[in-house]
């Protein structure tokens, strides 16, 4: 029987070539369609990560301290939860670093350093949104040895509050690509059954079994379904190699290229099989 519907199959991509190809075309939008929604979205969460890695707050010491102290204060930054990393910048670090970006050198008018050592936190992904980070300073506010804390990268947070108020509509946009996408195959599959209508008929009449009917035809929309996951397959790699000079694009891509590789060939096979199962559920034997 299986080799009978593949048979039938066959016979049927040869007389209907371009119906045939129509299909696959369309499955290959669809599945890219569903690929590039899914892209977006975790390029989303990717720029919402990366943007939140740069998150520092600046503590600014009041007085000199020892290396002791300075050990223990190491100590009870990186104790706190909300805390990745710390990273402690003496005086003449402090010096140096003002000279680098302002090009000017204070030594020349004042015979002492006027600037702060001061200790720079990464603050966690976690703890990285405004009213937790607003809790943070708070925090470091409190201690005893804190002269002053500053935050720098305001822009930082509008960047994230615009993320956040589009990824709601991101996952609505990726609802509406995927519902195209399977009214795309849907119409595509629907005009070639309403084509065979005739062919169906005939069959009837000479007494052909449902299966033997509806089963060369599900095995056609699987057929089209692989051939056109691997079209999205070869069209992403012509991507990658595209987009090869461009790391960050790499790097997404390529943490995720599991996820990628999962969609393009399941998509195809799934949506050929399933739309042309619910295309052809209403065939019956009646004439």
């Amino acid at each position: 029987m299986i080799l009978f519907y593949f048979s039938e199959a066959l016979k049927s991509i040869f007389r209907s070539k371009a119906s045939f190809i129509l299909t696959i075309f369309s499955l290959s939008i669809s599945v890219l369609l569903i690929l590039s929604s899914v892209i977006t979205l975790q390029s989303s969460k990717y720029l919402e990560k990366r943007i939140k890695e740069i998150v520092k707050v600046n503590l600014f010491i009041k007085e000199s301290i020892s290396e002791k102290e300075l050990s223990e204060i190491k100590k009870q930054l990186k104790s706190k939860n909300y805390i990745s990393q710390v990273n402690y910048i003496s005086k003449e670090k402090a010096a140096e670093l003002f000279l680098q970006e302002t090009g000017e050198d204070f030594s020349d008018i004042l015979d002492y350093n006027p600037l702060p050592a001061s200790f720079v936190v990464s603050v966690k992904d976690e703890f990285s949104n405004k009213d937790s980070l607003e809790n943070v300073i708070t925090d470091l506010n409190s201690f005893k040895w804190t002269g002053d804390v500053v935050f720098k990268n305001q822009f930082v947070y509008r960047v994230l509050n615009f993320l956040n108020s589009i990824k709601n509509y991101l996952f609505a946009i990726t609802a509406c690509v995927v519902l195209i996408a399977l009214y795309l195959v849907y119409t595509t599959i629907k005009l070639i059954m309403n084509s065979k209508a005739k062919e169906f008929e005939t069959m009837k009449l000479v007494g052909a079994k449902l299966s033997s009917i509806k089963g060369p035809v599900m095995l056609n929309g699987l057929i089209a379904g692989v051939l056109a996951s691997v079209i999205c397959l070869a069209v992403f790699y012509l991507l990658i190699g595209y987009f090869s000079s461009f790391k960050s694009v790499i790097n997404l891509l390529f943490a995720n290229r599991i996820s990628h590789l999962l969609i393009i060939i399941f998509s195809g096979p799934l949506l050929g099989t399933l739309v042309t199962y619910f295309t052809m559920r209403k065939v019956s034997l009646k004439i």
